[in-house]
């Protein structure tokens, strides 16, 4: 791998990044539900009216903890990469939070950003994967649970959704009596995300592979990945 290649391949995941963080913002906005691991920073932040930003990148460090402790004793150092990546990707979150201010009042409008924001969390997560950095730390801990369980990460990714849903639901129904977060987006963020993840991969994983110089790491166009 050239200088040029190493270039792009960081490019690409900051990129991805990004457009994880635009999604997940984007998410909040709709009124309809957020992605479920996000579900428990928004009802936190939501319920005690402190910073989202925050919050996630509080929730996230605790996923790396969590990762530890089911990794141990076989925890790697370059694990705790994730933590300066949370705040990273915490300090974008805040960024967009400030400036996408929009409030649709309409169903239809809401929907549609709700479909924006699940394309651009998609496809966010898809290159950041692709790119085999560090992971951001719900797809990490996605990845370990496969790992310890022996069932893969789809199995690990849905059993932390699902865990996080009941977590958010329980919050919000003991501190605030209603469910913060959570609502017909987020049973349709679930399904959408790893679909749009599924259709990138499919037209584009290889091809932004072969130009960051990880060929090593392609994989045929049927692979399912999911965030």
């Amino acid at each position: 791998m050239n200088i040029v290649q190493k270039f792009l391949r960081f490019t690409f995941y900051i990129m991805g990044a990004v457009l994880l963080a635009i999604g997940i913002t984007l998410s909040t906005k709709t009124g309809l539900g957020v992605s479920p691991i996000i579900s428990v920073p928004f009802s936190i932040a939501s319920i005690w009216n402190l910073n989202f930003a925050a919050m996630t990148f509080i929730v996230y460090t605790l996923l790396v903890g969590i990762q530890i402790l089911l990794k141990s004793p076989h925890f790697a150092p370059i694990d705790l990469l994730q933590i300066p990546f949370s705040l990273v990707f915490s300090f974008f979150l805040n960024i967009f939070e400030k400036l996408f201010r929009m409030e649709f009042i309409h169903l239809w409008q809401n929907l549609i950003l709700l479909l924006i924001a699940i394309i651009l969390t998609g496809i966010g997560a898809a290159v950041m994967v692709d790119m085999k950095l560090t992971p951001n730390p719900a797809d990490g801990l996605a990845a370990t649970v496969g790992e310890v369980t022996r069932k893969g990460m789809g199995f690990g990714k849905n059993l932390i959704d699902f865990s996080s849903v009941a977590l958010s639901c329980m919050i919000g129904l003991v501190f605030s009596q209603k469910l913060e977060g959570i609502g017909v987006g987020t049973i349709i963020a679930m399904i959408g995300v790893g679909r749009t993840i599924a259709l990138f991969n499919h037209f584009f994983k290889e091809k932004i592979v072969f130009i960051a110089g990880l060929q090593e790491f392609r994989c045929t166009s049927s692979s399912l990945l999911h965030p």
